[in-house]
């Protein structure tokens, strides 16, 4: 089998053991074998790439630094003590009684006490309303998954409230969760402004000015560190400008992402466009402070993902009232089996929402019978750890949106489903877009869905040693921009159906890597081009099972 890695261009890559794989085809414009490139570096493409990464982690020019994604930088999930069970609330699981009251009753006791397990026997909770995750250090536990089951009778539309937008789409369709992580300040703000879908962070003060610093680098020259401590997750602002320059960056500054008519063709993430989002007004990404040096500087416990730059004004601010260190675990949510809408229509027959949150969790839960199984809405540093979505057909299984950053979907699955797709429906399958970075997808099984990129610039993802079948669609609207920013990768695929539909994206993706994709019958991802000319992106071992089966757990191996 021959790799393709006539893409890249020539100041791709730079030093290291890569360049001396890529070198010779660039010269010669002749695609060197695996065997070739092996014998050229001593050791396979895919590995070599990795070392020239560990180098330099969050500075390479087409490999994303996820090193650092799931709760707390990727920590073991905490197991903190049982404080209250829901039938001390009045919870029964006799399927009749309506157990929503008592289920947020025993949140809010164990969160008013400062935390701890909130435990539901084995049985089947019937429930009518969402359950609402409003306090820090609480978990929702079950007696396991196939032992504790919670049946929500109703969607969000007729439990909860309506979310429809003008033109009768629901925004419950891509947000909202019968398990819904999200602060009650958020919350409440929302329902008075009778508005869902969109809301972000509730942010405080300004606590410094940033100065400019480059991807990569972790100690920051800022304005005053006194309002500054470490531990503390801030946020880490920086103004979107009308020039879309920072636009540009995000995708790799590849000459096609600087003649992009970003204006006209990407209205909702331009400044002042009149776009439906007006978060894209700026780029958001939580961050924590893990020292602060002096008056002047702070170390980051991450490595910035973009550069920061005069034309770009950023900012540290504090965090509004949010949740942290929340989860839920050990149990099934399975939604009352109405039939699937037309798309964009669903009611909300949804699963776990986190919200403006950060180091969450949801383990060991299985979503049935849903329009949203598990959501990331302005969600940091949430670990899903052996999570399935089944019963009959969904819209998103998985959906990660509006600048949602460093997330870790792990060991999942998506069954196939009981009922079918219908038509007028799409299901998507592990969607990422808006300006969203970091997050991993890895270890899954996908009998349904597509490795669906919605738009709005999503940058350095990554969905690594994954298998599938191949048979969802990628959405979005046109007017959120590109389905792609720079560094997304696609490691050690393995595609059961042939289709190579948006999962080799060699001929889309600015600055990214497709390696060791197996099953396909072709290369191409079918999906519309954004940008033209040369993308000085990589396509590694097509066909070949790579050395290296899990970039996730590689990047952690030589980071820890």
């Amino acid at each position: 089998m021959r790799q393709d890695l006539s893409k890249l261009s020539r100041r791709a890559l730079v030093g290291g053991a890569a360049a001396a794989i890529v070198a010779p085809a660039l010269a010669t414009g002749a695609t060197p074998t695996r065997a070739e490139a092996a014998r050229a570096s001593g050791r396979s493409a895919d590995a070599s790439l990795l070392e020239e990464w560990a180098q330099a982690p969050g500075s390479h020019p087409v490999i994303p630094d996820i090193s650092r994604a799931g709760y707390r930088l990727g920590s073991r999930l905490p197991r903190p003590n049982v404080v209250t069970r829901v039938t001390d609330h009045g919870a029964r699981a006799d399927g009749s009684t309506d157990c929503a009251p008592a289920f947020n009753a025993a949140l809010r006791a164990a969160g008013e006490r400062g935390g701890g397990v909130v435990l539901v026997p084995r049985g089947t909770y019937l429930l009518s309303s969402p359950v609402f995750m409003h306090w820090s250090n609480v978990v929702l536990r079950g007696a396991g998954r196939e032992a504790t089951v919670l049946h929500f009778s109703r969607t969000l539309d007729d439990g909860y409230r309506p979310a429809r937008q003008s033109n009768g789409n629901s925004r419950w369709s891509w947000t909202g969760g019968q398990v819904w992580f999200i602060a009650a300040e958020r919350r409440a703000r929302s329902e008075a402004e009778d508005f869902a879908g969109t809301e972000g962070w509730l942010l405080g003060d300004t606590l410094a000015q940033v100065g400019a610093a480059s991807r990569g680098q972790r100690t920051l020259l800022v304005s005053s560190t006194s309002g500054l401590r470490p531990g503390d997750m801030v946020m880490l602002e920086c103004d979107n400008p009308p020039d879309a320059s920072l636009l540009t960056h995000l995708a790799g500054e590849i000459p096609g992402a600087r003649s992009y008519d970003w204006p006209r063709r990407a209205p909702q993430l331009v400044t002042g466009s009149g776009g439906q989002y007006i978060q894209y007004a700026s780029l958001q990404w939580p961050v924590r402070i893990e020292a602060v040096l002096g008056d002047r500087l702070v170390v980051l416990a991450q490595p910035l993902k973009y550069d920061l730059r005069p034309g770009w004004p950023a900012r540290l601010r504090a965090l509004g009232p949010t949740v942290h260190d929340s989860g839920v675990e050990q149990l099934t949510i399975r939604n009352e089996p109405v039939a699937m809408t037309a798309h964009n229509k669903h009611p909300g027959s949804n699963g776990v929402c986190f919200q403006a949150v950060h180091d969450c969790w949801a383990s060991d839960v299985r979503v049935e019978n849903c329009d949203l199984g598990f959501g990331f809405t302005y969600a940091k540093s949430t670990t899903l750890s052996r999570v399935v979505v089944g019963g009959r057909a969904a819209h998103h299984s998985f959906a990660c949106r509006m600048q949602s950053h460093d997330n870790l979907v792990d060991d999942f699955e998506i069954e196939a489903f009981t009922v079918p797709v219908p038509s007028g429906a799409v299901h998507h399958g592990l969607n990422v877009e808006g300006l969203s970075s970091g997050n991993v997808w890895r270890r899954g099984r996908m009998a349904e869905g597509t490795f669906d990129t919605h738009r709005a610039l999503p940058f350095e993802n990554a969905r690594t040693d994954i298998t599938m079948v191949n048979n969802g669609r990628v959405g979005g609207s046109a007017a959120s921009g590109p389905l792609f920013g720079a560094r997304i990768a696609h490691w050690n695929i393995r595609v059961t159906s042939g289709s190579a539909y948006a999962v080799t994206i060699a001929d889309v993706a600015p600055r990214s890597v497709t390696v060791g994709v197996q099953g396909t019958n072709g290369t191409t991802s079918e999906l519309p081009p954004d940008f033209t000319g040369d993308l000085e992106n990589l396509i590694v071992q097509q066909g070949s099972r790579p050395h290296v089966t899990d970039l996730y757990a590689a990047q952690r191996d030589r980071t820890d």
